[in-house]
């Protein structure tokens, strides 16, 4: 188990290591106007792989697909490392994200292979654990690797540890061998890669690089929409379907997708703006926005390791997912009262709660996923279901910058404009405008940027409110116990199409 857990700190880990190698990336490679596809790359990556890896491994086999996945990984890094150009390393991130989202599904997979619903509970909590050890370890090991030993080291350091684990899985992860046909879906898999990426280039490119009624947007939105379509229709006729549609029949897997979906929408999609608000709207400077994000993410991970405790000794999950959609109204609902006048403290204790309630149902969801699964179902499930957060998340930051920057440029050019201040294109102010300005004009664009993210806090209020809503239809089903069959595909194979979920139907 402790490997499994290396495994899935290296996945985790490169999603926050990067960012304090990036300013010494882009003095060696260039490609200033690039780099933030350096961390984008390796999340669409991830993203678009996740719930192909997932079905393979229901396919073919988790060991087979956990080491393969690995071995991309691995190969990736490598080739990061190695990069001479900008181009280069956007395109080695994205074949890194590819091995990366094998990983981390993977695991969740053989976690729920290998126990019971309830047993597993407690490894969900130490898949939370390492995720707050990834998130606070990256941007301090990035740093020293960069000083130290440069910043390729960011990407070589994967390589003996990478190296130790293949090892270990090789020889001591022991897992029941598939014994009927695959029938790999390969028009499912091409169509929801391009469903996914195309959606992850949308949400990232509109009202950012192009405009919403630019040609590259509405073909993308086109292009995607299009290819989701095929997509379904490919499921309803394929033998092994990525992602089955029966699943769906099961109100409880629904409700966890959705309430999945939009926990991505408000709580990752809200993180930058919370960080926003503290450098605008208090005035704090990167290091001390910087402590209260950590403390933020700190109450993420107690509460979500707390919550698979309990979860494990009741059985119940039912009531974690609406406690966390309303306490995320709390949150959002104080932070949409708060301004320049807000203390520090005060403003910390807002973002704990915001915190609290992503921990709350952080692996509540996964494990309500999981006990709605057959053996032969556990990876497409939880594919699914890590798909569905991601794009929440990579729509709730589309959605949130389009309503903050709206407002911010009306409030710009309204309290700033005769002033003289030179306000750009796309209605911000540089960096080097903002440090010269007087005083009584930082006043002004305070109160501008408050009222700005006010906009983007009433609309998460809705959003988490339709969350509480939904949280209601959750069934409490009870965590299934015992142990985990010891072969699963042979049972599995044998399996009426019906017989794919425990609990509600």
């Amino acid at each position: 188990m402790l490997t499994l857990m290396v495994t899935v700190f290296l996945s985790l880990l490169d999603t926050q290591i990067v960012a304090t190698a990036l300013p010494r990336v882009v003095s060696d490679l260039g490609g200033l106007d690039q780099f933030a596809w350096v961390t984008t790359g390796y999340l669409i990556g991830g993203s678009a792989a996740v719930p192909v890896y997932g079905k393979l491994g229901d396919l073919l086999g988790r060991k087979r697909v956990l080491i393969a996945s690995t071995v991309v990984f691995l190969l990736g890094s490598a080739l990061c490392g190695l990069a001479q150009t900008m181009g280069q390393l956007i395109a080695y991130r994205v074949v890194q994200g590819i091995g990366s989202g094998g990983l981390f599904i993977s695991v969740l997979a053989i976690i729920g292979e290998m126990f019971s619903p309830r047993e597993g509970a407690r490894y969900y909590g130490w898949f939370s654990l390492t995720f707050g050890a990834a998130s606070l370890a990256g941007p301090t090991l990035g740093g020293l690797l960069t000083e130290l030993v440069g910043w390729r080291w960011v990407f070589f350091v994967n390589l003996p540890v990478g190296a130790v684990v293949l090892l270990v899985l090789s020889t001591l992860l022991h897992l029941p061998a598939r014994r009927h046909e695959a029938h790999i879906d390969h028009a499912g898999v091409v169509l929801l890669v391009l469903t996914v990426v195309g959606l992850n280039l949308l949400t990232g490119w509109a009202g950012v690089t192009y405009a919403w009624s630019s040609p590259v947007i509405v073909g993308l939105a086109a292009g995607s929409a299009i290819a989701m379509v095929l997509f379904v229709l490919s499921q309803r006729r394929a033998v092994d379907p990525v992602i089955p549609l029966r699943l769906f029949t099961n109100r409880t897997f629904t409700t966890v997708v959705i309430l999945g979906f939009i926990s991505g929408f408000v709580g990752l999609g809200l993180i930058n703006y919370l960080v926003l608000w503290l450098q605008t709207v208090l005035g704090l400077d990167a290091e001390e926005s910087g402590l209260a994000l950590t403390a933020m993410m700190l109450a993420v991970v107690l509460t979500s390791y707390l919550s698979t405790k309990v979860i494990g000794h009741t059985g119940s999950y039912r009531w974690f997912p609406a406690l966390s959609m309303a306490v995320f109204a709390i949150a959002a609902v104080l932070f949409s009262t708060a301004g320049p006048s807000t203390g520090t403290l005060l403003a910390v204790v807002y973002m704990l709660l915001f915190g609290i309630a992503g921990g709350l149902n952080a692996q509540a969801l996964s494990l309500a996923a999981r006990n709605t699964a057959s053996m032969r179902d556990i990876g497409a499930v939880q594919g699914t279901a890590a798909l569905m957060r991601q794009l929440g998340t990579a729509l709730g930051v589309s959605f949130f910058a389009a309503v903050m920057s709206g407002r911010l440029g009306a409030g710009l050019h309204d309290r700033l404009g005769t002033s003289g201040v030179h306000i750009d294109k796309n209605g911000s102010l540089a960096p080097e405008v903002v440090a010269e300005l007087s005083t009584p004009l930082r006043v002004e664009l305070a109160g501008v940027y408050a009222d700005s993210l006010r906009v983007v806090f009433y609309a998460v209020i809705p959003m988490v409110l339709i969350g509480l809503v939904v949280s209601l239809f959750l069934k409490d089903v009870k965590l299934a116990g015992g142990h985990a069959p010891t072969e699963p595909e042979t049972s599995s194979a044998a399996e009426p199409a019906g017989s794919v979920t425990r609990g509600d139907s």
